[in-house]
């Protein structure tokens, strides 16, 4: 038989498997995007991965927020433990963690915490690119019983994820299986980075989305190697030369942010953001009139930005004038 043939038959034969699985798990429509994995496996994923350098933590009692942080973060480069974690994320009184804490406490350790889109492709893409996943599952056999467990694999033979979860280092479970617990919180998931790190389904929006959540958690230094990686993935984001600007500027460096903003200029050179910005952070440089040459060509009484530029314009004159003064 041809080499072709013989692939033609063999994924043929893995589909028929996975389809026989389905059908003896039950009605095949509750678990709609295994059955679109079944027809089009996702273009360029590889068909088996397993992240074997993921660390394990066994959960205590209720614990698996703090457990599956401390994987991801781990894996991310931050040392912390589930019991260092428990304070930042668990909630005695709901005997839990709420997916609000899940994503805000990376951020205190100078990490992305990016949510997934809803798709089983993208959680797949993410592993595949050597991002384990956060996953919120359903595992109560009547009542609901919310956990979050780490998939750091699969294997598309066999139809099988593969999780860090609970007191098992690797847990497998079926595709069809793994959605119907995870389909239940809306196939809620996340993946914790370095800010460097771009996550491999973000879009420039997605991305910057998270950047701003890291900026909250207030770790500057990272939050300005956050938006320095995306402004070089995406090198056209206003959002991101803006915002890499702002927190240069919030650390002290205001040459570097002029610089940025300069770059911006260039590529968007009628932004009304990027001219009020450079003009104002030129004048926290002492370069007063070159700053208000350049506030000059924000003006436009149209604009959204109006009252923005006329505080930077009247600033940048007061500090011309208390200058004319001092001589």
């Amino acid at each position: 038989m041809e080499e072709g043939h013989k692939h033609h038959w063999h994924r043929a034969g893995l589909l028929a498997l996975w389809l026989a699985a389905l059908l003896l798990g039950g009605c095949a429509s509750m678990v709609p995007q295994t059955m679109a994995l079944r027809g089009a496996w996702p273009a360029g994923v590889p068909q088996r991965v397993e992240l074997a350098d993921v660390p394990f933590f066994p959960q205590d009692e209720y614990q698996c927020g703090p457990a599956a942080l401390a994987t991801v973060l781990g894996h991310s480069g931050v040392v912390a433990s589930p019991e260092a974690l428990v304070e930042q994320v668990w909630l005695p009184s709901r005997r839990g963690s709420l997916q609000l804490e899940m994503l805000a406490t990376p951020r205190r350790h100078g990490r992305v915490s990016f949510k997934l889109a809803p798709q089983f492709a993208n959680l797949l893409r993410e592993v595949a690119a050597g991002h384990p996943v956060v996953v919120l599952q359903d595992v109560g056999p009547i009542f609901p019983q919310w956990h979050y467990a780490v998939v750091n694999g699969f294997d598309y033979a066999t139809g099988s994820i593969f999780l860090r979860s609970g007191t098992q280092a690797r847990q497998e479970m079926s595709f069809t299986a793994f959605e119907r617990t995870w389909m239940q919180g809306g196939y809620w998931a996340m993946a914790v980075l370095p800010p460097e790190q771009a996550a491999a389904t973000a879009t420039e929006d997605s991305w910057l989305d998270a950047l701003a959540g890291l900026a909250r958690g207030g770790d500057v230094q990272a939050t300005v190697r956050g938006y320095a990686a995306a402004l070089q993935r995406w090198p056209e984001s206003l959002p991101a030369a803006v915002g890499l600007a702002n927190h240069l500027h919030a650390s002290g460096s205001l040459a570097q942010a002029a610089d940025v903003l300069r770059g911006a200029k260039q590529r968007h050179p009628q932004s009304i953001i990027v001219l009020n910005n450079l003009a104002q952070t030129l004048s926290d440089l002492g370069r007063h009139h070159e700053a208000l040459a350049l506030i000059e060509q924000a003006s436009d009484p149209q604009s959204p930005f109006a009252s923005d530029v006329r505080a930077t314009r009247q600033a940048i004159q007061q500090r011309l004038r208390q200058g004319q003064a001092g001589r």
